[in-house]
């Protein structure tokens, strides 16, 4: 499994739209007025890695496995959510249990596609899902401090939880807690507002190719580096053409990926993800770990015995093993080499794990 990322935003900003565009479905109701989703829809997304078709080839593997992608589309939030307007609570309640948050902001004019506020300015409508955010985390952090709650709560949860409380009250950039804690320890907090961002401007045709005067001023205030411009309804229709119209339609539009690489890529670097290889003739398969994982926690994303047990890891990078042409080849020409526990896999590494039962 690699990440789940919950899509959320304000209603009709293109949310489901892009959910069936980035699974390929038509599974998300896309309709013309807010909260036509109410539940959410869930859609595990295969990362296709041409690294992966290659090994599978030279090993001849009888299955190919890729990592995968959980994407999640979130009902609309609306100002007031943290109080239960619109679908709040249920909307809340979904985006906790989510790796990292793509919020979809509109960045298009339509007169045809109803907008809830009068005009569209996507900095402010991040802006309303921001403070709601807080506020929410806010009564959660109040609750988990209660007298009554807090001798359930670890004191690593107290100092996090009392920091934040701190810098929403004072409206600081949250952001800092996470230089100051493990990121182990925030994670457990489940607080909205220190959950990782990307941020989907969401275009008309037109802008695809160089934005809009809404992007700009959208990345002028939020910055590039978690910014993606797309046109949802764009990479929509693409997913109904042949490969060679997907290709030749998206050079007329100077479309130089599809938005699902794009968000796998700015995902793995947002969350601090890796893929290492496992590939024989059985099954050649992708695995997704966190960057600076050692062999043992490596091996333990395959199975626990692999963890529990760990003696020593085989060890070939992708460059070598198909300069190579695989395992053998590359033992005999001094490519492959024997890891011990304090090995830190590096993305693309081909492994074959030693352990005891």
């Amino acid at each position: 499994m690699g990440f789940k990322c919950g899509i959320v935003g304000l209603p009709n900003v293109g949310k489901s739209t892009l959910f069936n565009a980035l699974t390929n479905s038509s599974k998300a109701q896309a309709e013309n007025f807010p909260f036509c989703t109410i539940d959410p829809n869930l859609g595990i997304v295969p990362l296709v890695d041409e690294r992966l078709d290659s090994l599978s080839d030279i090993s001849n593997s009888k299955k190919k496995i890729y990592t995968s992608i959980t994407f999640v589309d979130i009902a609309g939030l609306v100002k007031g959510a943290s109080k239960g307007d619109g679908l709040g609570n249920k909307f809340l309640s979904h985006i906790r249990e989510v790796d990292a948050i793509i919020h979809m902001i509109r960045c298009f004019d339509s007169e045809d596609i109803q907008n809830v506020n009068d005009n569209v300015d996507p900095v402010r409508d991040l802006e309303i899902i921001q403070t709601e955010m807080r506020l929410a985390d806010l009564e959660s952090i109040q609750k988990r401090l209660d007298k009554k709650n807090r001798k359930k709560v670890s004191n690593e949860q107290i100092q996090i939880l009392e920091t934040a409380l701190e810098y929403i009250n004072n409206d600081k950039n949250i952001d800092e807690i996470h230089k100051m804690y493990e990121k182990k320890e925030i994670e457990i907090c489940g607080l909205l507002s220190l959950k990782p961002n990307l941020y989907v401007c969401n275009v008309d045709e037109e802008s695809i190719a160089s934005g809009n005067k809404y992007t700009r001023k959208f990345i002028e205030k939020y910055g590039e580096i978690n910014t993606i411009i797309i046109s949802a309804e764009i990479e929509n229709q693409l997913n109904s053409l042949s490969d060679k119209e997907k290709i030749n339609y998206m050079e007329m539009l100077s479309i130089r990926e599809a938005g699902i690489k794009t968000l796998t890529k700015k995902g793995y670097n947002l969350l601090n993800l890796e893929t290492f290889f496992t590939s024989g003739p059985e099954e050649s398969r992708a695995w997704t770990i966190n960057k600076n994982c050692l062999a043992p926690k490596a091996a333990g994303k395959i199975h626990t015995d692999f963890e529990k047990g760990f003696i020593k890891v085989e060890t070939i990078s992708y460059k070598d093993f198909v300069a190579n042409k695989g395992w053998l080849n590359s033992k005999n020409n001094g490519k492959m080499r024997l890891e011990g526990k304090e090995y830190i896999v590096k993305d693309g590494d081909v492994l074959n794990f030693r352990f005891n039962t």
